[in-house]
């Protein structure tokens, strides 16, 4: 548009150099208007052919008229008086921290919320949406290019608290959370699609407990853990227990075979074959008698 108006100023300015008949000058009014006429045709062409770039769609102006198609990606022609307004429909996030500079504000922008049993729980998250294309002229018109702070980030914000107050603080810290964030990504997709954003993710980055609730969730820890331990050694004392019974159990097993087994002619056999050993060794032999004993010859070697 640009090159249109000085082609335009250019134009005029030979068109009054022509009319000057009584100065030299006029004869430089006809090249000049020819030059101001080429600089209009180039300001036309220029501004009939605009690109999008990859990721971008379009929203076409006239005269501040919002149109209702949209450009995408790629090379156009268009009306020369058309003003085209590029938006992204690429993924974008917003994070909201309360670490400082880790979110889209600086300092402490977590979101603090009430439980079902009136605690402080902080959280962090971070939204991943898209501009949707077909709805592009309708987010400009009715929110404009601050889509992110006009409705991301007060809508997420709104929901997660007014989500929160169905869970205690325990809950939405452990079991409860994946829970939590079905409901509240199902509360913010429908509001996102209203006004031309497609909710892609939602992350719960941390959730952070008031300092007295966590330190009774860590003594409840450890003390299970604690309980599970003693169960071990308990468990592990009565199979050693078990243990020693089973082998005292086979010990008299054992002598009671061997008691039921030695009658008194075994015991006589026995002896007998002890004393013949004894006799036949070339060693000095004491042989003691008990009582009823058959005499026995002693060598005294």
């Amino acid at each position: 548009m640009g090159f249109f108006i000085i082609g335009v100023v250019i134009f005029i300015a030979g068109y009054v150099l022509s009319k000057m008949l009584n100065d030299k000058r006029s004869v430089y009014g006809k090249p000049i208007m020819g030059l101001g006429g080429l600089v209009v045709i180039i300001g036309i062409l220029t501004s009939s052919i605009v690109q999008i770039d990859a990721g971008h769609v379009g929203v076409q102006k006239l005269y501040g008229n919002v149109q209702s198609t949209v450009l995408y990606s790629g090379l156009h022609f268009i009306n020369p008086l058309l003003d085209i307004e590029p938006i992204e429909t690429r993924t974008q996030n917003y994070t909201m921290s309360g670490v400082h500079n880790e979110g889209d504000k600086a300092g402490d922008d977590a979101i603090r919320v009430l439980s079902a049993d009136g605690l402080e729980v902080t959280i962090d998250l971070t939204v991943l949406f898209r501009v949707i294309p077909e709805s592009a002229p309708n987010l400009f018109k009715q929110t404009g290019l601050d889509y992110k702070d006009k409705i991301v980030r007060p809508i997420s914000r709104t929901k997660i608290r007014d989500n929160a107050v169905y869970y205690d603080a325990v809950s939405l810290y452990s079991t409860k959370r994946d829970e939590f964030q079905a409901r509240i990504y199902k509360a913010i997709e429908d509001d996102f699609a209203k006004r031309g954003l497609l909710l892609e993710n939602l992350l719960i980055r941390n959730i952070a407990l008031p300092a007295s609730v966590k330190n009774a969730i860590e003594s409840k820890i450890n003390a299970e853990q604690d309980a599970q331990k003693m169960q071990f050694v308990l468990q592990k004392e009565r199979q050693e227990a078990d243990r020693k019974r089973v082998e005292a159990q086979g010990i008299a097993d054992y002598q009671r075979i061997i008691s039921e087994s030695l009658t008194d002619k075994q015991l006589q056999y026995e002896q007998i074959k002890t004393m013949k050993e004894l006799a036949a060794s070339s060693n000095a032999k004491i042989i003691v008698m008990g009582k009823g004993s058959t005499p026995m010859i002693l060598d005294t070697k």
